[in-house]
């Protein structure tokens, strides 16, 4: 049994490690849950988002899955009898031995073993060929999401499209062929929109657990400061007994987030005009609208789910972030062309991967060096915009977008490898 945590992408990852543990111990997994989180505040539930008739169809010549434990182990109480297993009892990214020597005693003995957590608790080398390629289909195959997610996120399409009767490379893969069928049966002919995604990872998780600043002052800090108080308790004790990097050190290191006002200079340095339409995906932007205002300015043609689809079509997914976000992933793995402003952010990492995987070289994936870019922002007060281009131009190209695997990295991120994809070429 495994129960994940953290939002929609964490929770994916998850999923795939626990297929690939469930193969590696001989072992049936029970359809993985998703913790309740006080940050993402979801009650979603595996099957409110992904095909879990699918799932486990596709995945049966590798693994049995089972949609809860059998009756006689029902009534154990796991943690007493020591069967419960949290990501404190496990280190980041351990080995197949790990799991071989450590946790397949207690599955032989108790026959049931408990992650609850479980986040990124599997490591990508060394790993059986195998179960590397069990981890990619699970992926790029076996999580497919519901009808409702699909037929919704096909809408979004749709319009992003400027009702074109002519599908994305990649919308049959991520709503489907009901869906795309529907698109169509709706469309007017007209000629396609090109569209640019861009992922704003400036949610105010991510700008509390920086330890940045963003030009706010004091009023930010403080702010900031009680945020992480409540969601990053550990962190906030680590800051009274280590000395940690100044937010000066930290963003001449490329360890801040983008703003949104520089990734409005990134944009506008590799030469999207103001006609372009930019699709912004996120949750809730720190700073609110008046953080957007920027964007906005040079980017009239500027869309986001919310404006996209009616409160109507939209009600479906109230309350329900991690719906929310899989319209945003779908958005985000169609787009002509995609931008992250954190290369390290999960959602930003399986939607690269994903449209390196079905993309065949023809989806464009902007990856932007932060440390070069800081580099650029801070150091030059002054500088003649031609110059500042060909910097910025210059930083974004020598970023490596498609390249294969390096060892110990993400399949996710990095599908080139024969594990993953035939041809690596």
């Amino acid at each position: 049994m495994v129960t994940a945590n953290g939002g929609i992408n964490q929770q994916r990852v998850a999923v795939c490690n626990a297929v690939v543990l469930a193969r590696l111990l001989n072992a049936a997994l029970v359809v993985p849950k998703f913790m309740y989180s006080s940050v993402w505040k979801d009650v979603s539930q595996f099957g409110d988002i992904y095909q879990e008739e699918h799932f486990i169809k596709y995945l049966a010549p590798d693994i049995r899955i089972v949609k809860e434990l059998p009756e006689e182990l029902k009534s154990l109480d796991l943690e007493a009898i020591g069967s419960v297993v949290t990501d404190v009892d496990v280190r980041k990214e351990s080995k197949p031995s790990f799991y071989l020597k450590d946790i397949l005693p207690i599955l032989l003995q108790k026959r049931v073993v408990h992650f609850v957590g479980f986040g990124n608790r599997l490591a990508f080398d060394p790993i059986p060929f195998q179960l590397q390629r069990l981890r990619c289909r699970c992926n790029f195959h076996a999580l497919k999401f519901v009808p409702k997610i699909q037929e919704t996120a096909a809408l979004l399409l749709e319009r992003l499209h400027k009702h074109s009767a002519q599908p994305g490379l990649l919308d049959h893969y991520l709503v489907g062929p009901h869906a795309v069928a529907a698109m169509i049966a709706r469309s007017d002919r007209a000629k396609a929109s090109k569209y640019l995604a861009l992922h704003l990872r400036f949610e105010i998780d991510m700008v509390a657990h920086s330890l940045c600043e963003f030009g706010g002052g004091e009023q930010e800090g403080q702010e900031l400061e009680a945020y992480r108080q409540i969601h990053f308790p550990a962190l906030t004790e680590l800051k009274k007994t280590e000395k940690l990097p100044s937010p000066a050190m930290l963003r001449s290191e490329g360890l801040c987030p983008l703003t949104p006002e520089e990734a409005v200079l990134m944009l506008a340095a590799l030469g999207f005009n103001r006609k372009t339409q930019v699709y912004v995906a996120g949750a809730q932007i720190y700073g609110g609208t008046s953080r957007l205002a920027a964007l906005r300015s040079l980017y009239p043609n500027l869309v986001t789910k919310e404006n996209l689809l009616s409160s109507a079509e939209l009600e479906p997914f109230k309350n329900f972030s991690s719906q929310l976000a899989a319209l945003d992933f779908i958005a985000c793995t169609a787009a002509d062309a995609f931008a992250m402003t954190d290369s390290g952010s999960q959602l930003s990492s399986l939607v690269s991967g994903y449209r390196i995987y079905y993309g065949g070289g023809r989806m464009p994936t902007i990856r932007p060096n932060k440390r070069r870019l800081a580099d650029i922002f801070v150091k030059n007060n002054t500088i003649e915009w031609k110059v500042f281009e060909q910097r910025v131009r210059k930083a974004v190209r020598q970023t490596k977008h498609v390249q294969s695997r390096p060892k110990a990295r993400s399949v996710y991120r990095y599908p080139r490898c024969k594990e993953c994809m035939c041809r690596t070429d």
